[in-house]
């Protein structure tokens, strides 16, 4: 049994924890309120990043770059004072940050997989999520009997920053989706006709999905409780139009969606779920 060690113990962060605790794996965790710890009770907690340093594997789910900057190299980092971990990025970062982190940890004698997620926060409880992999295929080998506790689809996409990148494609296909679910609901409406039974002749056609299936019955219930908070969802659109932008490329959804995450957001609405984006269309 190996000791593994998990860092962010958010929406998303906590479930995976637990999963893996439940697994039987020796658990240490650490979370900048520290008493989020306490709702995993299997496992130890520590008092810095760099106390996981002893872990085989260690993942971590934060927000974005900075924060991932921040617990792995500084102060009390969990590469601050060495080791030889397998980290496990988790959240979404940048594909660029995340191929010049990986080969920061190679030269300190560390190794990093990116390994974004798909599923939000019911998958991440069920152990059902999508996981996109980048790295290289012998650690990715050696981590997969850890991914099997917290996803049923797993891919190993190819190089560092790969991860990264198809979880751009999934945002992408999600982004441009929620909106075309919202726009068919507004249309519907406008020609008095019931979205609701819209959507249930919907599901059982070519234009079936899960945001369809899941977001499409959160618009039409007004739940905007987050499963992916805007304001992330938001983040994640900036490091697709940045990518964009540096290969010369002109995403029109993608375009109007960050439009949309953007407006919500300066409302004062970023934790709201991203399919909120709904009320503005309307």
């Amino acid at each position: 049994m190996h000791t593994i060690g998990f860092i962010g113990l958010g929406v998303m962060g906590l479930p995976m924890a637990r999963n893996l605790a439940r697994a039987d794996h020796a658990l240490k965790v650490w979370n900048r309120t520290p008493a989020r710890c306490a709702e995993i009770p299997e496992a130890t907690p520590v008092a810095r990043p760099a106390d996981l340093a002893d872990c085989t594997v260690v993942f971590v789910n934060v927000a974005d770059d900075a924060a991932l900057e921040a617990v792995l190299f500084g102060p009390g980092g969990l590469a601050s004072e060495g080791g030889s971990a397998i980290v496990v990025d988790m959240g979404t970062t940048s594909p660029a940050y995340t191929r010049d982190c990986a080969q920061h940890l190679r030269e300190l004698g560390m190794a990093l997989l990116d390994a974004p997620v798909s599923g939000g926060e019911a998958g991440a409880e069920a152990g059902t999520l999508s996981i996109m992999v980048g790295g290289d295929a012998e650690v990715y080998a050696k981590v997969l009997p850890l991914f099997e506790c917290l996803g049923r689809n797993i891919v190993h996409v190819g190089a560092s920053g790969a991860g990264q990148i198809a979880k751009a494609c999934n945002q992408i296909v999600v982004s441009a989706t929620l909106m075309g679910v919202a726009e068919a609901f507004h249309f519907a409406r406008r020609q008095g006709v019931d979205p609701a039974r819209v959507r249930a002749a919907l599901l059982g056609g070519s234009a079936y999905s899960k945001i369809l299936e899941i977001h499409g019955q959160r618009m039409l219930d007004g739940n905007d409780q987050p499963g992916f908070r805007a304001r992330l969802h938001k983040k994640d659109l900036d490091i697709v139009m940045a990518e964009a932008t540096g290969l010369g490329l002109s995403l029109e959804s993608i375009q109007a969606a960050a439009r949309l995450m953007s407006q919500l957001v300066d409302a004062g609405q970023g934790d709201l779920d991203s399919s909120a984006l709904h009320t503005l269309i309307k």
